[in-house]
């Protein structure tokens, strides 16, 4: 079995963007305090009482045309972090994804915006999700395709494999589109509660089943994205207006509500416009 890059906290973000160019993704320990888990958990508890344990989304996203095991039951799932949790929004702006971020994304674009954000909870007697690549979402690209997403988990309990540890193919951002996985290539992020794991948006990846008796893996999910591309997760929905305009500035810009050159103005034409 292959092994996933772990750095400390207090290493240099530079190990991590050379782990995630040579492996496509790396494992930061210790970046969390527990004052921090403990506030996001209260601040998402209201909304993770109220959702469903889905038993399965299956069905419905295969007639959509999605694989049949993306969406694995015995799991809670809420969306919308930036606009239910304020600790959430110190990971957006976290300097360690920002320095990632920095790295791949703005190859390609001028700025980059939030891309899509869940609480996932899974339970026992979860099975393991398909692998799947984030930037899938754009499939009209051909590959190799440029970095469009960075993605990252973030450890709210630990992760570990019997209770569903992320898994992930090293190298498999360097991939051809056609090739399969095999179940020697696939690794396992099994990581202390506190970690934030990240991979590329090219790096195969999927939840693992959770064999545990009692043992709910909590994690939180972070994605960005070229600033010119449209978000997975409708921002300007989840985080209409009147909670934008709450937010700090450097949050609500990568909310979106920032222009991307030309692109994104309302009411009056930019000052740049002929």
């Amino acid at each position: 079995m292959p092994s996933i890059p772990v750095f400390p906290s207090k290493a240099p973000y530079t190990d991590a963007i050379h782990a995630l160019e040579h492996a496509g993704c790396v494992v930061v320990t210790g970046v969390v305090d527990e004052s921090a888990r403990q506030r996001i958990s209260r601040e998402l508890q209201p909304y993770l009482e109220t959702a469903d344990v889905a038993q399965s989304l299956n069905e419905k996203y295969a007639q959509d045309g999605g694989p049949s095991d993306f969406y694995p039951g015995h799991t809670k799932r809420i969306t919308a972090l930036i606009a239910k949790s304020e600790t959430f929004r110190s990971f957006v702006t976290h300097p360690l994804m920002l320095s990632v971020c920095d790295a791949f994304l703005k190859r390609n674009c001028i700025a980059y915006q939030v891309h899509a954000t869940a609480g996932l909870v899974i339970g026992p007697g979860a099975t393991v999700q398909v692998l799947h690549r984030e930037e899938d979402a754009f499939q009209f690209f051909k590959v190799p395709r440029p970095n469009m997403v960075v993605a990252s988990m973030w450890a709210i309990s630990d992760f570990t494999e019997l209770n569903g540890g992320t898994h992930l193919v090293p190298g498999s951002h360097r991939w051809p589109a056609d090739r399969i996985a095999r179940d020697h290539e696939v690794a396992i992020a099994e990581m202390p509660a506190g970690s934030v794991l990240m991979w590329m948006g090219g790096t195969l990846h999927g939840a693992g089943a959770n064999r545990s008796a009692d043992d709910w893996r909590y994690g939180v999910f972070l994605s960005y994205s070229l600033g010119w591309l449209r978000q997975e997760e409708n921002q300007y929905l989840d985080v209409p207006r009147d909670v934008a305009s709450t937010l700090p500035k450097e949050v609500r810009d990568l909310v979106g509500y920032k222009m991307h050159m030309a692109l994104g103005y309302t009411d009056a034409p930019p000052k740049h416009a002929k």
